[in-house]
């Protein structure tokens, strides 16, 4: 495990470096980070590689599967400056997302695959908007693009840049999620999937 690490952390260095990363949209992103507000970021697992490079050393805490295949993802997203929370982010009350909303309190800023780690793809589970609910963080969508990729077929079509490839980074609608009672948190999930759907990417 040790040694795939290593060599899996090398590859998406020397491979992100030869990306061209381009951020759209990314000024209320800005303007919230300038105003102490901590953010969730939600993006889809399949565009979560370049993502993971964009965001890179931000103090960014990350939900990652604890299934073998997460525990390689974990330890090459530390390598890159986050830290990680072990689990399922899909339900309200799961230990993954109370981690989660610690980290937020503690200062961090939060991200959250909403389909992961098993999909289905591209529906939006409501533990982010349980995570923003009981924090008061913003939820941040954001997608990622590239002119040239090559896609895995796994469930949610996995998305690795080419080298050299052009990276378009962008950033939806900052909303916070308010809400009497967890449970009515949650069934802001659909809201919050068009805010994502909506925001450009793959």
């Amino acid at each position: 495990m040790r040694w795939t690490v290593r060599a899996g952390a090398a590859l998406l260095r020397l491979l992100a470096s030869t990306w061209r990363m381009r951020s759209h949209n990314d000024a209320p992103l800005h303007a919230a980070r300038a105003a102490d507000r901590r953010v969730i970021f939600a993006l889809w697992h399949g565009e979560l590689l370049p993502l993971l490079w964009q965001h890179r050393g931000e103090n960014v805490a990350i939900v990652i599967s604890e299934h073998r295949d997460g525990e390689i993802v974990a330890r090459i997203a530390e390598s890159l400056g986050y830290a990680t929370v072990r689990g399922s982010s899909s339900k309200g009350g799961s230990r993954a997302l109370i981690g989660l909303m610690r980290e937020i309190d503690a200062g961090r800023d939060g991200a959250i695959t909403p389909d992961g780690p098993r999909g289905p793809a591209r529906v939006f589970a409501p533990g982010a908007a349980v995570a923003s609910q009981r924090t008061g963080a913003y939820i941040v969508p954001i997608r990622a693009a590239a002119s040239r990729a090559w896609r895995l077929r796994s469930w949610d079509r996995f998305l690795i840049p080419k080298p050299f490839a052009r990276v378009d980074v962008s950033y939806g609608e900052l909303t916070v999620v308010q809400a009497d009672s967890p449970r009515a948190a949650a069934e802001q999930a659909p809201r919050l999937q068009v805010l994502l759907d909506a925001t450009p990417g793959s």
